[in-house]
This record gives structure tokens, sequence and C-alpha cells, in this order.
């Protein structure tokens, strides 16, 4: 019986695993791809740099009032109409490709908003689907599949482009996130029965002006959770800018070969993998706030070693320890999201939370671009590693803070921690 019920409970969160398994795995096809066509269109790696450029950005655009259109949604209706939206425009890509290459910016810079709209998106519906008890278990099989997606996304669009080409690529993924789109709709419909009420239906400044002091009042009175949230959050931004300078750091301090890069990367995924499928084993066990704590810094940790590395085994055991670790930050994080900020509130708070983030992201990423180019590349990871090791080693002690004054404790009371 209590396998039965058990198999009960998990068929819709497979259903919706999976659809997150096929989105994540042609995200990296799509990318690869997309990458491959324009380079070999374009000749021209700013024209491939510029598709990074434009993910922040459609951040920027979408998130100051997605939240807003989140909270007042169907969200199921909305992960599907997305996920129809994004597959319709990438089927579209390879024949734009051949009219116009600002046309098929243009057509990107929309799919990169309908993305930042379903992150949030997904994250609400999630919170409201997975019981408070069963959500580290849910997230953790979800950073299995992030891991899986990791290196299944690549090899697939290598047997893709062996089989066909980059275009063939693109149409497949699309296909994936049409297949996605229909089976979002087979599982449950929670707000079916519930009409949002607000004295402005339509999407105005005058809304979204209440919303964003919604939201600031909301992190007024839950100060310590929105500190948290900013640590953490400060701490992604860290890595992403240290991330920019990963391959130049790896080539002209460490002076690998393409093949030795590769080689390092294909280290670090293995490790992301590894640390995701002991992150399964181990979830129900540990407490969200060691998660959280110890991940965090375990991560940066790892980046710092990368950054005094010499040689490549140092480099390697870098990698390997921040890659490991990743799915235990990441999992914490998210259970701590859920269980922190209700779901009336958390298409607004996450979407502007995010606007902010974004922002840091280029604000960092040109910064330290920037001192590795007027100084030197290792001292500006060095010192990027060095301040996300101190954020981290601040979060800890806020955390242990908050353990010792139980606000971590309902989080894990359920599983008897």
């Amino acid at each position: 019986m209590k396998i039965k019920s058990m198999f009960e409970f998990w068929k819709i969160p497979a259903m919706l695993l999976f659809t997150i398994g096929i989105s994540n795995v042609g995200a990296w096809v799509y990318l690869i791809a997309l990458n491959l066509i324009i380079l070999e269109r374009t000749g021209s790696p700013l024209a491939v740099s510029i598709l990074y450029i434009l993910i922040p950005i459609a951040t920027i655009v979408t998130n100051l009032w997605a939240g807003s259109l989140i909270d007042r949604l169907n969200k199921r209706n909305l992960m599907v109409i997305l996920d129809l939206i994004r597959a319709a425009s990438i089927l579209l890509l390879p024949l734009i490709l051949f009219t116009s290459i600002w046309l098929m910016y243009v057509v990107v810079f929309f799919i990169n908003m309908a993305n930042s709209i379903f992150s949030p998106t997904s994250m609400v519906y999630v919170t409201k689907l997975i019981p408070k008890k069963q959500r580290k278990r849910f997230n953790s099989i979800r950073s299995l599949i992030d891991s899986g997606a990791f290196l299944l996304g690549p090899a697939i669009a290598g047997l893709l482009f062996i089989s066909g080409s980059p275009e063939f690529a693109i149409y497949i993924n699309g296909i994936a996130l049409l297949l996605s789109g229909l089976v979002t709709l087979f599982i449950p419909n929670l707000e079916k029965n519930s009409i949002t009420k607000t004295n402005d239906p339509k999407l105005s400044i005058n809304v979204l002006k209440k919303d964003w002091y919604a939201v600031v009042h909301f992190s007024q009175r839950n100060r310590f959770t929105m500190l948290i949230y900013f640590l953490f959050s400060s701490v992604i931004v860290m890595t992403s800018a240290v991330d920019s300078l990963e391959a130049a750091f790896s080539k002209e301090v460490l002076q690998l070969s393409n093949s030795d890069y590769g080689f390092l990367v294909s280290i670090a995924g293995s490790g992301i993998v590894i640390g995701a499928f002991v992150n399964t084993l181990v979830v129900n066990k540990t407490k969200t706030s060691l998660l959280i704590g110890f991940g965090t810094i375990a991560v940066s940790s790892g980046y710092l070693i990368y950054a005094l590395s010499t040689s490549f085994l140092i480099a390697a055991i870098g990698f390997f320890v921040l890659a490991f670790f990743l799915a235990f930050a990441n999992t914490g994080f998210h259970t701590f999201y859920q269980n922190s900020i209700p779901v009336e509130v958390m298409g607004r708070v996450g979407s502007l939370y995010g606007f902010i983030q974004a922002i840091l992201v280029i604000g960092s990423t040109v910064l330290f671009g920037a001192m590795a180019h007027l100084i030197s590349i290792q001292l500006a990871v060095f010192m990027g590693s060095v301040m996300m090791l101190m954020i981290s080693a601040i979060l800890g002690v806020f955390i242990l803070y908050g353990s010792r004054n139980k606000f971590f404790q309902s989080f894990d009371r359920d599983l008897n921690l």
C-alpha cells in the first residue's frame, strides 16, 4: 500500500519533471546549434557573443512586469502558452536565419523573454503542487535532471549534427518544446476554480507600482528571509562574473591546450552529475540550513582552489569540488525559497529580485572583465573567488543564527531532522 500511495503521489510530479528534462536538454541543443549556425553564417565570434548578452537584457526588460502577470494568471495555462510560444519561435529560427541575422536576434530575444517568465511561473506551480515535506526530495531530483541535461544536451546535439545539421537540431528542439507543452496540459490545473480578484485587472503602471511596493513591504516584514535570499543571489552573481573569465584563465594563465580545457570542463560535468546523485541520496537526512550554508561555502572554496591553481591537477580538483556541491546549494536554496515566500507574491518577489540580480550580473561581469583586461586575469579571478567566499561565509553565519533561532526548524520538522 505504501508503494502504491508513493506511486500515486509521484505520478504527477514525474510528469512535471519529464517536461523540465525535455526543456533543459532542448535548451542545450538549441544553444549549441544556434552558436554553430551564427558562426557559420557570419564568421564572427562577436555575433555569437550577442546571443549571451541578450539573455540578461531580456531578464531586465521582462522581470519588472512579469511577476505581476504571473501572480494574476493561471500558472499551468501560462506554462503551456509559454512552451508553445517558445516552440513556434524556435521552429521559425532556421527560416529567419536565411533572411536577416538581426531579425533572428529579435526572435531569440523574445525566446529569452519567454524563458524569463517561465522560470518563476514554474517555481510557483511547483510550490503549489508539491507538499512541504516532499519539496527537498523533488528539488534534489530536479537538480539531478538539470545535471543530466548538462551532459546529455551536448551529446544529443552532437548526434543530431552527425545525422543531420544544426538546423535539424533546432527543429528537433522546437518539437521537444511542443511535446513539453502538450504534456503540461495533463498536469493538474491547480487554479481551475480560483479567480484572482484585483481592483486593477489590466496590467498598468499603477498596478506595477502597487506590486513593487508590495514586494518592498514584504521584504521589510521578512528581512531575515530576504537577507538570505540576497546573499545567496550575490554568490550566484559572483559565479557568473568568474565563469565569464574561466576560458581565458585556463588558456592564458594555466596554459592549457584546447583538449586539456575540454577535459577540464568534462571533469566539472562529472562533478555536477555525481554531486546531484549523492544529493538525492542524502537530502532527506540533511537539514536545509546545512545544504545552503555548507553547500555554498564548498562551491566558493572550489572556485578559490581553481583561482589559486598553477597546474591542471589543482584546477581539476577545484572544478570538481565546485561542481559537486552545486546541487546541494541549489536544492537547499530552492527549498528555502519555496517554504519562505508565500505563493500569492512569489512571482512578483522572484521576478523583481531577478531583475536586480540580472543588473548585478551584467555590472560584475563588466567590472571583472575590465579588471582582467587592465590588470590581470589571474588577479580578477582571484578577487572574484575571494569575494564569493566572503559572501558565502557571511551567508553561513546568518544561517547558523537562523538555525539557533529556530528559523529553519519548521522546514525540516516533517522529516524529523
